[in-house]
């Protein structure tokens, strides 16, 4: 760019930080007394209405100061040249608090928690997606004499236990021949490709384990695919009604747009590379209702694994770099947990 056009980026950015600071259409008169440009208020002001003729800033009324549009937050999240550093005392309490989780479900948990709190607005995480996952481990437990417990844990620490009645008594050498033809088969694969193998399982059993075996089978197939209601921990909505006033009349829409699923699940379907942030500002979002609010997103997992993603939703006046690193972060240390590193 040239001169010109980097002085008015520099005002363009000192607009939005005075806007997400404080609420309030900025003046000329508070980026000379604020932010050491260099210029005369005279330059400000006519670099402002050249920000506003190319629609990166607008004024909300007469005798106003201006405040960023969707396509002047865009041109600043375009430009950030380094993303706000989290501390050290940040980042070693991020890793304390996710390191003490218990589960796959505490870590969900915990990780909605800490993003809402880091950056004060709504945090969404998905559930890894089962597809992406590998069986790491399949244990069978006795309860009773005719009764056990299928228990499915795969690479990303997914859990899954399954009551199976098997109609007949089955002695503890059975079960545990039972416990290795299902590792010796399925352990390794990806569930999509477990689900496929099942049938080899029942081809390959003795006669006296056959129905053990079919019945196993039979709720090991439902234990390989998704199971939708369990995709997404949601945390932090009432942050939205902290910031009411960036959603005049939207506020309802958008808790309502959250409630729905399908809809959370289609902000994170940008997260296809673990690390890798995507911003989606005011207008750019898909569903009408969340066109008030921006959304910063990540995958996360392992290098080379995209387990699912997470993000969180908020006004387009947010803090942008913050949020970014904030996201960021999280969705490293998660990652780094579940993969076992």
């Amino acid at each position: 760019m040239a001169s010109t056009d980097e002085r008015r980026f520099e005002v363009l950015r000192a607009i939005v930080a005075e806007y997400v600071s404080n609420h309030e259409p900025v003046a000329s008169k508070a980026i000379v007394d604020r932010h050491n440009l260099g210029v005369s208020s005279a330059t400000i002001r006519n670099d402002m209405a050249s920000l506003e003729e190319d629609g990166y800033i607008t004024q909300p009324h007469t005798s106003a100061g201006r405040i960023p549009t969707d396509k002047g937050y865009r041109l600043f999240v375009d430009r950030l040249a380094e993303v706000k550093p989290l501390s050290v005392a940040e980042r070693r309490a991020i890793h304390s608090f996710l390191a003490g989780a218990i589960d796959l479900d505490d870590v969900l948990r915990r990780s909605v928690r800490l993003l809402a709190q880091l950056t004060r607005q709504v945090a969404v995480v998905q559930y890894p997606t089962l597809t992406r996952s590998t069986v790491r481990h399949l244990e069978l437990v006795k309860i009773t004499p005719a009764r056990v417990m299928l228990v499915l844990i795969t690479d990303t620490g997914r859990v899954d236990q399954r009551m199976i009645e098997l109609g007949d008594v089955i002695t503890d050498d059975d079960v545990g021949r039972l416990r290795t033809m299902l590792n010796s088969t399925l352990a390794g694969h990806r569930l999509t490709e477990a689900a496929a193998k099942v049938s080899e399982l029942l081809d390959e059993s003795p006669s006296e384990l056959r129905d053990a075996m079919t019945r196993l089978s039979t709720v090991l197939v439902e234990s390989l695919v998704e199971h939708p209601e369990e995709r997404l921990v949601l945390g932090g909505t009432a942050n939205l009604t902290r910031n009411a006033a960036d959603f005049p009349g939207s506020l309802r829409q958008i808790l309502e747009a959250l409630e729905e699923q399908v809809v959370v699940l289609k902000l994170l379907a940008a997260a296809r590379v673990p690390g890798t942030v995507t911003v989606r500002i005011g207008e750019e979002n898909e569903a009408e209702d969340l066109r008030s609010t921006s959304v910063v997103s990540v995958g996360y997992g392992s290098r080379d694994l995209l387990f699912g993603g997470m993000g969180v939703v908020g006004p387009t006046r947010m803090d942008y770099p913050g949020t970014i690193a904030a996201v960021r972060a999280v969705a490293n240390y998660v990652g780094e947990i579940l993969s076992g590193r």
